[in-house]
């Protein structure tokens, strides 16, 4: 009565578990891949900006994470006051710039 369901074959040993040192490979090509596409291009601008931020000084024209284009007018420790328009000055954190600008751009925004 075997014609619909096929003997059952027992196999002599367990089910292959692949070489250890491929699987070693493989993971440390994983890690590479990952390095060189996330982590280290995140690492270099994390740098250039602190190298941008350290750099700031008065009189620099700046764009914050806010969106607000401004110019420098004192520099502390960990704040900056930065003048937005005639009369009005925001103080913001150093961390929150998020670009420097070319002199002149708030002349011709």
């Amino acid at each position: 009565m075997s014609f619909f369901i096929s003997d059952a074959m027992a196999q002599g040993e367990s089910a292959s578990q692949g070489d250890p040192i491929t699987s070693l490979l493989f993971f440390g090509g994983l890690f590479l891949i990952m390095y060189l596409l996330i982590i280290r291009p995140q690492s270099k601008r994390a740098k250039e900006h602190r190298n941008m931020v350290a750099a700031l000084g008065k009189g620099d024209e700046v764009v914050t994470n806010g969106g607000m284009l401004g110019k420098i007018t004192e520099v502390g420790d960990s704040f900056l006051t930065v003048e937005v328009a005639d009369g009005v000055s925001l103080k913001i954190q150093k961390d929150m710039v998020a670009s420097l600008m070319p002199k002149g751009t708030i002349k011709d925004a």
